[in-house]
């Protein structure tokens, strides 16, 4: 090449690149922070700093993790956003988006929102957006937030599990998706139905199947027929968070067919782990809604696969060891949420392999779906004027789950000594190489992410 204004910042080469096509061999350059070319492996790119994929690595747009609770500030004992954006990294996830709660203040207004911009600031090693929360009274707030650049507003149909954020009834739902139809927000539901909570029988105790009873799928599917009808009755877009129970997706399925608004996700717990193997006490495996039978992940796996279930997010829920009971093993009264924003890639590659799944596929679930529920428009492919963020993969090497090499700020996982498969071997955001002591994260704005 000529000139030295055609050498990029950085140029990756390699057999196997994941482009819009599938996996190519390919030349890839990334210049002020944006992929300029994609070429044929041997077209001669030039960079200041070249990488060559040996032949075992696959090079793959970076993950968008729409759902992660940082919990800063407030509950910066949970997590941060130092601790979850670098373990986002090593897990290579580029860009998170925030959820509301549970930091105090939860991000229900501008100002609340302002106060997490601030705190996250300086701390982000990927680019982090942010949700803002639809609770009971803030309806007024909801245009302020999207117009302030939150990506869409989360809100729950039962107790969140912390006091500050309150849940909507039905009615207060339909309303808020009325005033949200105005500008085409979108709105986030975690669809589990208080009455049928309160008319299951109440969770104790160190036995699983007796938490799993508690929360049953039928609260699930209640919730999704409620979000369903009101999202057709107003027009509103609608999303329904971290999808457990598979009776729901025949009406999901029927619901998109008619041309109602709604994606729906699930998370990596739901499609790895099964109910019939908690061990009695395993707290660390208790999230809301639970992890359930192993007939139901197949059925999600093929919710997944004909499109029914748009794409795969962490939920990412830390909390600090005490609050899972560890000592008494007592499912009523822990915590509920898993933490896996470090190994999504993996635990999800490593069910879809043993289905014969490409890896192609989880990483248009883990990538490009995420990116385009959330309306991040500049990331989830490698092409020309995408961000440059890219992560270099080993599908098929092996490790096992050391919880001491997390990078979350509380490393309890139910995936310990998990033997998984996909290693991430490096992870560029916008060209530059994410390391532990250089926080280059940006702070995405809806409309210019």
């Amino acid at each position: 090449m000529g000139g030295s204004e055609e050498v990029a910042d950085l140029v990756v080469r390699g057999a196997r690149v994941l482009v819009a096509a599938g996996e190519r061999p390919r030349e890839v350059a990334v210049t002020d922070g944006v992929v300029t070319a994609v070429e044929p492996l041997g077209a001669g790119l030039e960079g200041r700093r070249v990488v060559e994929l040996t032949a075992d690595q696959v090079l793959i747009p970076g993950l968008v993790d729409t759902h992660v609770h940082v919990n800063e500030p407030g509950r910066t004992a949970w997590e941060g956003f130092a601790s979850a954006t670098r373990a986002a990294a090593a897990g290579g996830v580029t860009t998170i988006v925030d959820m509301p709660l549970n930091s105090i203040p939860p991000t229900v207004d501008v100002a609340a929102l302002e106060l997490k911009r601030a705190v996250a600031r300086d701390q982000a090693f990927v680019d982090v957006g942010f949700w803002g929360g639809a609770v009971p009274g803030n309806t007024a707030e909801l245009r302020g937030l999207w117009d302030a650049g939150v990506f869409g507003m989360k809100c729950f149909l039962l107790h969140s599990g912390v006091e500050e954020f309150g849940y909507l009834e039905p009615d207060e739902l339909e309303e808020d998706l009325r005033v949200l139809a105005d500008f085409d927000g979108l709105l986030l539901v975690h669809a589990e139905d208080s009455r049928a909570i309160d008319h299951a029988p109440k969770p104790h105790g160190d036995r699983y199947d007796v938490f799993l009873a508690s929360r049953p799928r039928g609260a699930e599917n209640v919730a999704v027929a409620e979000v369903i009808e009101r999202a057709r009755w107003t027009g509103a877009r609608v999303h329904v968070l971290h999808l457990s129970s598979s009776d729901a997706l025949p009406m999901i399925r029927t619901a998109k067919r008619e041309g109602v608004r709604i994606t729906v996700e699930t998370c990596p717990h739901y499609l790895a782990l099964v109910a019939e193997e908690v061990p009695d006490g395993a707290t660390q495996f208790k999230c809301c809604p639970p992890v359930r039978e192993a007939a139901n992940r197949e059925l999600l796996w093929e919710g997944l696969l004909d499109g029914t279930i748009d794409c795969v997010v962490s939920d990412h829920s830390p909390s600090t060891p005490d609050l899972k009971n560890l000592a008494t093993g007592d499912f009523g009264t822990a915590w509920g949420g898993v933490s896996s924003l470090q190994l999504g890639l993996a635990i999800v590659w490593t069910e879809a392999r043993a289905r014969g799944i490409p890896f192609a596929r989880v990483v248009e679930w883990m990538s490009a779906r995420p990116a385009e529920v959330a309306g991040l428009r500049r990331k989830g492919a490698i092409a020309p004027g995408r961000d440059g963020d890219l992560v270099v993969v080993e599908p098929d090497t092996a490790f096992v789950v050391d919880p001491a090499r997390l990078h979350h700020k509380n490393p309890l996982t139910p995936y310990a000594d998990r033997v998984l498969s996909g290693a991430v071997v490096a992870t560029y955001l916008r060209g530059r190489e994410v390391t532990d002591d250089r926080p280059t994260g940006r702070l995405l704005a809806r409309g210019e992410a």
